[in-house]
């Protein structure tokens, strides 16, 4: 009996404390230096154009939510391009993989 708890508590460890975003891009001095996850390529073009010409070092994660997905950014991360980040993410690009009733 005392594994079954001691598996339920690993397997909710897991679900809460592991990071699972699913995009990851890592910048440095305004380059795409490492990137991991479904990076659409106009969101990936208009992101290189922003860091061209505001260079930049920082890490970006995208999680998806139930509500949407919800852009992380790491503090090295500048507020204004934050913001320009936001303003060219697409939102269509990352809806949830469930199936969708058409009606």
């Amino acid at each position: 009996m005392l594994y079954v708890i001691l598996v339920a508590a690993i397997v909710i460890f897991w679900l809460v404390a592991v990071d699972r975003p699913v995009l990851k891009v890592k910048f440095e001095n305004g380059k795409i230096v490492s990137e991991k996850g479904h990076f659409p390529p106009s969101f990936r073009h208009n992101v290189t154009d922003i860091a061209e010409h505001t260079p930049f070092s920082g890490e970006l994660k995208v999680y998806q939510q139930r509500t949407g997905t919800k852009l992380n950014f790491s503090k090295q991360v500048p507020k204004k391009v934050q913001q320009r980040i936001r303003n060219v993410f697409p939102h269509q690009g990352f809806k949830s993989k469930g199936t969708k009733k058409s009606g």
